[in-house]
């Protein structure tokens, strides 16, 4: 599954509880209460378990832990299910054939708010009823025998069900839209990952217990009906309803399941593979889906080469949902995306909506090995799905798609992953979990961004052909199987192992006969490590290293830390004081270090394995650049003199290192402000080399650097220190803003790169490019919207005639009569940057209620708007009125209310305003969300801030008045 968290909008918690172990006390203790008495005691009948039913009537429930038992295993469901698109319900019938390991007396699945009826077994003795209880509080059912089930038998559990379809994003849930000609149409759709296939069909939700599934759907005349495999038959029934079946699906989780019963349109085309692909939309959309059809043919068939292992479906199917909360779904056979994810207007949508669709669709395809084929055994190792189709989509992209230039997004993801991870309440990429709302947390930017970062470093180490024959062989070794951190690490360990050449991949013979070790005398240099030792310290432990770096006379001592943004966190007073915690110690990476020098161009890699050690150069060197191209997921702290060096580089010759170099020593310097270890004048002295840089990657860091800071003195109303600043940042990319044109020419790098600076500078009120924005604008308006706007330009030009009440209101109905979703998503952000309060207030309200802009923008509304100094109050406010309907509506610990709790609170940088988040989120109960890990990470950024801001401003102000003084002396 892809979060969308778009790239513009840049656990364990201190009250972290382990549900299990109270509970299962409490149902024992619970248990004997019954045998005593023969009613429900008074005080019993309000505990929350009690209502929740652990026990019907005085029979308890005989399974006390969250995870199933492993007696009863699924093989093949058999699934009907009828959706009524008028009522809003549907009702169903499953099938279950199980296997029974262990004689048993009752069989635990789970189910979420079903009503169930008609329970049976069906034995080789006959068919037999069964009792069935309900734990809602664990979505379980227990299906109870009036005698033992003996194993070694084969068995079919007969259950009829129905319910509501869906109000949320998850389960089977009701969508909408609305069209051109103004009328409202329904559809249903799925969304199972992680835990809500139960909430569809009773079932054994957990990813490791793997069957096939033969699903038909009934639905009216009107309606077509998808799911994971083709159509192959229809009947009809009686009322005017068909019955479509499917084709038994290969052996998979329940997380997989998907179907959707709409009036959607489709286009179609093969593959070189022979592969279906089809893209479903709404008809009035269609015309969208030419770029996402053959983005996905071009992937399907370069996966299907790349891995060896070919796609084991017939077809593909990408559908686009009108109401979807994540960007997509990886769905086996029926991949489910956003419409702003997959449909793409050539004309009107930008070059950054295009990589964007392309890496999605590259995100989702990579899950049909990594996922599907081969599926982490719980969800403690989600990274091996989330993390390796991430890296996966740069990969594919880099290869399918060359001119997108889609690799170079790819450091952004891991200083995105770094944010989250320099706190105390980060989490490893492997974590325990347990119950759903933990298991919703780990949906986060550790297990994607970070896992893909460590697997590129991997990679790096190994070489990328090692690396792929690795990989290839952890896809044969596990297809249709669960995995665990340990089968991968094993999968790319001695990968030119004599024993098993008798039967290798063409890549792995190739690659053995290559480095002569088919005879296994030889052995891959990389064959020597320890590949589980090196990479458990990335993926069992939290937060990453800094490397520090004494450099004298070609000896270099390297010392190793837990890079911590702030050692502190708050504490539970009213005056949200910080308080020290304990800071784990020996916590040691094994690091894969890389450096070039200036006295030659080669990359060097060198092993870090403790927290002190010594690396000799050859040659005296002027300089030596440390994370060559920002390979590792470390950062690295030059020293007081190594930093001059750098500078001095950068002011004398800066391309003498690549693009994705200096973006990463524009990173680091400032991350080291942060903890205090590099003088904010160091950070301020190496940026100033930026008014010469014109690529993209640098001019884009140095941004996300300076903007933050600007936007903290500007929400604190120094004023003379914000002028300072904005003319400080103006004046560094002057001549590059000046230097950009006003249309839509030029590669993919210069025309995202036209499209923020423009965004910047107008927002920043830079008079040149407020003017001519404002002239665009004005044309645009006159003509009712009907002329055309360079697309590159139209953020600006809608930012700039977002900015009177006229002009947002107009922007606003244009929004409500568009088709085309990026130039929604352009109008959107203009709107939510607007000065005018009512009107921000106004999209807040409209967001939430869903009939303009849908209740799944409602979550990037709102942090936009908390983004824009004249909303931070605002945004904050109505997260706090609404928060029991947000809670409901994206479900607790889901990244969507990780994102609002984040993202609001990440302009906060005082302790008036931590006091206020605290007093807030410290009182919630489980229930209302108050263990989230989101709201520690909230106390942390918000502490790191006001540190931040105590200890830099007045050497910012400092600086800043001296370099004004310095650029009036040279005039």
């Amino acid at each position: 599954m892809l979060r969308f968290i778009r790239p513009s909008q840049s656990k364990w918690s201190a009250r972290q509880s382990s549900p299990v172990f109270p509970v299962a006390m409490l149902v024992a203790l619970l248990s004997l209460v019954v045998l005593v008495f023969p009613a429900v005691p008074a005080w019993a009948a309000q505990l929350p378990y009690w209502n929740s039913r652990i026990i019907s009537g005085t029979q308890p429930f005989p399974w006390h832990e969250m995870r199933l038992p492993q007696t009863v295993v699924p093989t093949h469901y058999d699934l009907t299910i009828h959706p009524n698109l008028t009522t809003l319900t549907f009702t169903g019938v499953v099938r279950i054939l199980v296997d029974v390991l262990e004689d048993v007396d009752a069989i635990v699945m789970h189910a979420k708010d079903l009503k169930t009826s008609n329970v049976k077994l069906t034995t080789p003795q006959g068919v037999r009823p069964l009792q069935v209880l309900e734990n809602s509080v664990y979505q379980q059912l227990a299906l109870l025998s009036d005698k033992v089930i003996p194993k070694g038998e084969d068995y079919k559990i007969h259950m009829e069900f129905s319910a509501n379809l869906s109000d949320t994003y998850h389960g089977f849930y009701k969508s909408s839209y609305r069209t051109g000609g103004g009328e409202v149409r329904i559809l249903a759709s799925t969304q199972f990952e992680a835990t809500f296939a139960r909430a569809a069909f009773p079932c054994f939700d957990e990813p490791s217990f793997k069957a096939n599934f033969t699903i038909a759907i009934v639905r009216e005349s009107r309606h077509v009906a998808i799911s994971n495999m083709p159509k192959i038959k229809t009947v009809n029934l009686p009322g005017n309803v068909f019955e479509d079946h499917f084709a038994t699906t290969v052996k998979m989780s329940t997380y997989l399941v998907a179907f959707i019963v709409s009036d959607f349109h489709s286009v179609s085309k093969m593959t070189q593979h022979g592969v279906k692909i089809s893209i479903y939309a709404v008809a009035e959309k269609i015309n969208q889906t030419d770029f996402a059809l053959d983005a996905a043919v071009r992937l399907l068939d370069f996966y299907d080469t790349y891995f060896s292992i070919p796609y084991p479906l017939p077809k593909q199917d990408l559908a686009a949902i009108p109401d979807f909360q994540a960007g997509a779904m990886e769905n086996w056979g029926l991949t489910t995306y956003r419409e702003e994810a997959l449909l793409y207007h050539p004309e009107k949508s930008s070059m950054a909506d295009k990589v964007q669709t392309a890496r999605i669709i590259a995100h989702e395809l990579a899950h049909q090995w990594f996922g599907n084929l081969v599926t982490m055994e719980w969800w403690n190792d989600l990274w091996l799905n989330e993390g390796f189709a991430k890296f996966m989509e740069f990969i594919a992209l880099d290869m399918t798609y060359p001119e997108l230039e889609a690799n170079d997004l790819f450091l952004g993801k891991c200083y995105h992953a770094m944010e989250m991870d320099s706190f105390l309440s980060s989490h490893p990429i492997s974590t325990p979990v347990e119950n759903p709302t933990e298991i919703q947390e780990m949906f986060d930017e550790v297990s994607y961004d970070k896992g893909a970062c460590v697997l590129n470093m991997l990679k790096d180490f190994l070489t990328a052909e090692a690396f792929e024959v690795g990989i290839i062989r952890y896809l044969k070794r596990y297809s249709y199987r669960n995995t665990a951190n340990s089968h991968l690490w094993e999968s790319l360990t001695n990968i030119c192992d004599s024993n098993e050449l008798h039967d290798p991949s063409p890549k792995q013979r190739e690659f053995c006969w290559k480095h002569g070790i088919q005879s296994g005398e030889g052995r891959y240099e990389g064959n020597k490590f320890d590949i589980k030792s090196i990479m458990d310290t990335w993926t069992l432990q939290k937060g990453f290293p800094l490397v520090n770096i004494d450099f004298k006379n070609r000896k270099i001592l390297l010392s190793q830390q837990r890079y911590l943004k702030i050692e502190k966190e708050p504490a539970a007073a009213d005056d949200a004081a910080i308080t020290a915690v304990k800071i784990p110690e020996n916590q040691i990476w094994k690091i894969p270090l890389t450096y070039k020098t200036s006295a030659s161009n080669t990359t060097h890699h060198f092993l870090m394995k403790s927290a002190v050690d010594l690396l000799r150069i050859p040659n005296q060197v002027d300089w030596i650049k440390f994370n060559v191209d920002m390979s590792g997921y470390y950062i690295v702290d030059y020293g007081k003199d190594g930093w001059k060096s750098m500078i001095k580089l950068l002011q004398k010759n800066h391309t003498a290192l690549s693009n994705k170099d200096r973006a990463s020593l524009i990173h680091d310097v400032f991350r080291l402000v942060s903890i205090e270890k590099v003088s904010l004048q160091t950070a301020l002295d190496l940026s100033t080399y930026l008014s010469k840089e014109k690529d993209i990657m640098a001019v884009t860091q140095a941004l996300a650097e300076l903007i933050p800071i600007y936007k903290m003195i500007e929400r604190r109303e120094i004023f003379l220190l914000e002028e300072s600043m904005k003319v400080f940042m103006l004046d560094l990319f002057k001549d590059l803003i000046d230097s950009q044109r006003w249309d839509d020419s030029g590669s993919t790098p210069e025309r995202t790169l036209r499209s923020y600076l423009l965004m910047f500078a107008c927002v920043r009120n830079y008079t040149p490019c407020v003017s001519k924005a404002r002239q665009l604008f004005n044309v645009w308006k006159d003509s009712g919207g009907k002329t055309s706007l360079p697309v590159d330009t139209t953020l600006a030009v809608y930012a700039v005639g977002a900015q009177t009440a006229e002009g947002w209101d107009f922007l606003f109905e244009h929004y409500r009569q568009s088709l085309q979703m990026s130039v929604k998503h352009r109008i959107q952000v203009a709107l939510t940057i607007s000065p005018l309060r009512q009107k921000l207030k106004m999209i807040l309200q409209e967001s939430l209620r869903g009939e303009v802009i849908k209740t799944q923008d409602f979550p990037d509304v709102l942090v936009s708007v908390s983004r824009n100094p004249k909303g931070q109050r605002l945004a904050w406010d109505f997260l706090r009125a609404n928060w029991a309907t947000l809670i409901h509506k994206f479900e607790i610990g889901s990244s969507a209310i990780a994102h609002m709790v984040t993202g609001v609170t990440n302009p906060f940088s005082t302790k008036t305003m931590l006091t206020s988040v605290w007093k807030f989120f410290n009182p919630l109960t489980d229930e209302m969300g108050g263990d989230m890990r989101c709201i520690q990470q909230a106390y942390d950024n918000i502490a790191g801030n006001v540190r931040w801001a105590e200890t830099n401003f007045p050497e910012l102000q400092s600086w800043l008045r001296k370099r004004q003084r310095f650029i009036h002396e040279d005039l």
